[in-house]
């Protein structure tokens, strides 16, 4: 049996503390054995259900551990290109939560270094690793809506209330474009396996941080619209709609936190196939496939070049936005 591969986090982030810590924990092949963090009370519910965690007062001791192979880092957004390359750096593979870059240009420094040391280097983009997106990408490759004509979707949530969130920060890359609207992008890329050709947009500002954005774009075969919001009541969707039928999950990017993930094939005759996924949980899913890859058992599905993808997207959207 090969070692579980040892996980280091660099910062005691809530997400980190409710979602991919527990992830690193209880997947398989994997230990989380680090935690870089100032703050014994920050610490103190990582090592509630992982009571051997070394804690770190800083990050930089945490990277010169040559016990820590792996690092997952949930940094505010502008921080994530430089300490990901400082992991790299220091010999460590790298998780880094989305958005890894400010900017498509970035990625190019990012993917240059994961060459250099041969380490594996990846945006935490957990959907692709759920099975219902695997199951949804077969769908469509198969035929099973026939020819695809137009893609929508939608993902929101209310935090206007949160003023302290790094979200609503316009200096530390806030926003809802950035912190979501790779998910309605990025699943489309994903599913389908296009790109975009064309890309119209909206944006409705509010103190400098995107608050609610419509985006609308042509691939080579099909139409696409979607909006993301941080001040909407919380939903989410992904509909694609063939010429002989309708893919629509319902719970596309927080499986088991928004609802039970589930994919209904809408068929000629009201027929409505439904595929559930109640008990997969993408996050350990996406830290296992990481840690297979580290032991060289398996490519990595979600490379810096995909993400790069996402990004240059995002950044058209941000570029030719009409304001609202």
């Amino acid at each position: 049996m090969q070692k579980p591969v040892q996980w280091g986090v660099l910062g005691a982030a809530n997400f980190a503390r409710r979602y991919m810590a527990p992830a690193i924990h209880a997947a398989n092949g994997s230990r989380l054995a680090g935690l870089a963090t100032s703050s014994a009370e920050k610490a103190e519910p990582f090592q509630a259900f992982c009571p051997d965690l070394k804690i770190y007062d800083d990050y930089e001791d945490l990277l010169e551990d040559p016990n820590i192979e792996a690092v997952y880092i949930p940094l505010p957004n502008h921080l994530h290109v430089d300490w990901s390359l400082k992991a790299l750096e220091a010999g460590k593979h790298v998780l880094c939560e989305k958005p890894m870059t400010m900017q498509a240009a970035e990625f190019d420094a990012l993917i240059a270094k994961r060459d250099q040391t041969g380490l594996l280097a990846a945006e935490a983009y957990m959907i692709v690793h759920h099975p219902q997106w695997q199951f949804t990408r077969k769908l469509i490759a198969d035929g099973a809506i026939g020819k695809l004509a137009h893609v929508t979707g939608a993902f929101s949530f209310d935090n206007r209330t949160d003023t302290g969130n790094i979200r609503n920060r316009a200096e530390t890359g806030g926003g809802g474009l950035r912190d979501i609207g790779v998910y309605v992008i990025g699943s489309a890329r994903f599913a389908t396996g296009q790109e975009p050709v064309s890309v119209q947009s909206a944006i409705r500002w509010e103190d400098g941080i995107d608050a609610f954005t419509e985006i609308r774009a042509q691939f080579p075969d099909f139409t696409y619209s979607s909006y993301v919001s941080i001040r909407m009541h919380p939903h989410q969707e992904m509909v694609f709609h063939g010429e002989g039928g309708v893919i629509r999950l319902t719970a596309p990017f927080n499986a088991r936190v928004f609802g039970e993930a589930r994919v209904e094939l809408h068929r000629p005759g009201l027929e409505v196939q439904v595929t559930r996924f109640p008990g997969d949980d993408h996050y350990k899913l996406q830290v296992e496939a990481f840690c297979r890859s580290v032991r060289d058992e398996a490519d990595y599905p979600c490379p810096l070049e995909f993400s790069r993808g996402t990004q240059e997207v995002i950044d058209r959207v941000f570029e030719g936005a009409e304001p609202l």
